[in-house]
């Protein structure tokens, strides 16, 4: 097949940021397909229009749209806009056999459709987060128009679709509820990079010679977004309760975003920033392997809001990739997860004061600590392993072509 692959937010290993589509789309490529990627530059650049790189035979075509996590809601609309102009014009120079989107954000299904329309092709449409439920659910989204326009765009961006790929059972269930057929949705949830996040290949000590400012003690990682719904607040907290109560445990937290200056003053505030708590830059998913291997315990946090209990976070895959165990703090289907295979721990999103005392009886617990990772490592292999879900995609793409 011939494919136009849209993701605004497309990275390759060498940067920061998930890389979900980067693997799709390359084993696409060693399947004999041949992949267009239509996505947007997001650093500082010079240039002005369109340019083209080829990333593992993937040939990627960039547009210039700035854009980071600091961005307020209604710049980041704007970024979103602008690219689904432009994409949406560079897709029908692209002679294809399917369009291929995935959100976010939901403008993306915009020059997917218009794409579909000129080719007279199918489109496969992918649901990374059910839209607009979020940004109402966070108070991102006020407007009463702007959210009966993303509801409308919703639907149209479903009812225009060929197929649908969903991130877990719980945006399969909001799709079907929004009145798409279940027998044309498939859960592919975000995967694990066996290979790369391979145990015995990883390099422990790396990230311990690189930051010799962090104690000998275990290491609890976040890394992801520093975002509101992040709730890196809670991490804070938890670190203040270990310090106080003489636990060695090292909070290390890695990543950016809107909230980073906030977090930051609160760790000052705590008297835990340099202490126990730490903040680094992101770093490319090609360097996680060693930071995930010098970590005892991985976080994936959100504050309690039960419309992101359907989320398929980058970071949780990652960790039991590596055989890291994971601590959450959020019901939903990778809490059922982790209670049935027992992969980590689930913390109460209420008190980060109890979650820190059980964080440490955890880690404490060294024969606990070592069956919990080898059951991540487990559950990465038989459930989440990159090539099985690369191969589901490529059906289901064949058979919205057939």
């Amino acid at each position: 097949m011939k494919i136009i692959y849209l993701h605004q937010y497309f990275n390759t290993p060498s940067m920061t940021g998930g890389t979900r589509s980067y693997e799709m789309a390359r084993r696409l490529v060693e399947n004999g397909h041949e992949v267009h990627m239509i996505t947007s530059w997001r650093d500082k650049t010079d240039k002005k229009d369109w340019f083209i790189t080829n990333e593992k035979g993937i040939n990627v075509y960039w547009f210039p749209v700035p854009y980071s996590n600091r961005l307020k809601y209604k710049d980041r609309i704007r970024a979103f806009v602008s690219f689904a102009w432009k994409a949406a014009y560079k897709a029908t120079e692209i002679s294809a056999d399917v369009v291929f989107a995935t959100s976010t954000p939901l403008t993306i299904a915009l020059p997917a459709l218009f794409a579909s329309r000129r080719h007279k092709i199918p489109m496969v449409f992918e649901v990374r987060d059910l839209w607009p439920e979020l940004p109402v659910a966070i108070g991102a989204l006020k407007n009463p128009v702007a959210i009966k326009v993303a509801r409308w765009l919703e639907g149209f961006a479903y009812h225009n679709s060929t197929r649908i790929v969903a991130l877990s059972p719980g945006m399969a269930q909001g799709i079907v509820e929004a009145g798409y057929p279940s027998d044309k949705v498939t859960v592919i949830p975000n995967s694990c990079d066996i290979e790369l996040f391979d145990p015995v290949a990883s390099d422990a000590q790396y990230f311990r010679r690189q930051h010799p400012d962090i104690s000998d003690g275990p290491i609890v990682l976040y890394s992801g977004a520093f975002g509101k719904i992040n709730g890196l607040s809670y991490m804070v907290r938890m670190a203040s309760v270990a310090l106080k109560a003489g636990s060695n445990l090292n909070f290390v937290a890695i990543g950016k975003g809107i909230e980073e200056e906030l977090i930051r003053r609160e760790a000052i505030q705590n008297g835990v920033l340099g202490e126990n708590f730490h903040i680094l830059q992101p770093v490319p998913k090609e360097e996680m392997k060693n930071v995930l291997a010098a970590a005892d315990v991985a976080l994936s946090l959100f504050i309690d809001l039960p419309e992101m209990w359907a989320n398929s976070a980058n970071k949780f895959f990652d960790a039991i990739a590596s055989g890291t165990p994971v601590a959450i703090n959020y019901r939903g289907w990778q809490c059922d997860l982790l209670e049935e295979t027992s992969a980590g721990i689930v913390l109460p999103p209420d008190s980060p004061e109890q979650a820190s005392q059980e964080l440490v009886k955890f880690i404490s617990d060294k024969v606990r600590l070592t069956d919990a990772g080898r059951a991540a490592r487990q559950l990465a292999i038989e459930s989440f392993d990159r090539n099985v879900l690369a191969k589901k995609l490529e059906r289901v793409l064949i058979d919205a072509v057939s």
